[in-house]
């Protein structure tokens, strides 16, 4: 077995794994385990590794380069027209980005006291004024 990927988070090395499944390549997947029990880990051990066959190497790497944001996008019902036409409630701006407000406090409570405290809020911000609005 031949590491063909490392992720930070196993969710992103399964959805790896998939894809080259669906393509008939089997993987494994190492130390996720570990990382899902103390996410903190992850850079220690350098990732959740994605594995194949040193037969299949060089046909993973290049099913794992391809870009499928746009399909799921599209499979979720989200296209890029539909993103764009997102204004600021504040200004009126379209130069708007997908945003989640309580991340980072959230991360801190977590370090400190092994927990989250904080709930997220998803919606959009302003890159010209900084005003979130909540979707």
């Amino acid at each position: 077995m031949v590491v063909v990927a490392r992720y930070s988070y196993p969710l992103e090395a399964q959805i790896a794994k998939s894809n080259l499944e669906a393509a008939g390549i089997s993987a494994h997947i190492a130390d996720v385990h570990t990382i899902n029990t103390n996410w903190l880990y992850s850079d220690a051990l350098g990732g959740v590794r994605l594995m194949v066959d040193s037969d299949n190497v060089q046909e993973a790497e290049e099913i794992l380069r391809q870009d499928f944001s746009q399909s799921v996008m599209e499979e979720a019902g989200e296209d890029e027209e539909e993103t764009s036409q997102w204004r600021c409630s504040h200004c009126g701006s379209s130069n708007v980005i997908p945003f989640t407000k309580g991340k980072r406090p959230a991360f801190v409570v977590f370090i400190l006291l092994g927990f989250p405290l904080f709930k997220y809020q998803h919606g959009i911000k302003c890159n010209d004024c900084g005003e979130f609005t909540q979707k």
